[in-house]
């Protein structure tokens, strides 16, 4: 593959790496307000995918090994930023609650 395909699919996924990073700042507000009872129903699938993300990043089961430098390292990349990418879009409800996005059944405002 040269080099310039290359660069170019990895910047077309460009928005996974966003809803990844997304995923990120908002598990924090997120642990916060289920902790403190503020938000219900528990979100047990984002919760789990969280969980999944960090158990393969720190587990040393993988489906390429971490001996194999380059493969390894990025069979990790990819596996954790697509199960981010996943997280991020279970965190849509908490999102509506927390209003930074506008819920779907509003009418337009003029």
């Amino acid at each position: 593959m040269g080099k310039a395909l290359w660069l170019t699919r990895l910047f077309g996924r460009r928005h996974v790496l966003g809803k990844a990073g997304a995923a990120l700042r908002t598990m924090g507000p997120l642990l916060r307000d289920v902790v403190s009872g503020r938000y219900r129903p528990v979100p047990w699938k984002a919760l789990g995918l969280a969980a999944g993300a960090f158990i393969y990043l720190v587990s040393p089961l993988d489906l390429i090994p971490d001996l194999l430098v380059g493969l390894g390292i990025l069979d990790d990349l990819v596996i954790v930023t697509w199960l981010l990418g996943k997280l991020d879009d279970a965190l849509a409800d908490y999102r509506l609650w927390r209003g930074e996005i506008p819920d779907p059944s509003d009418p337009p405002t003029p």
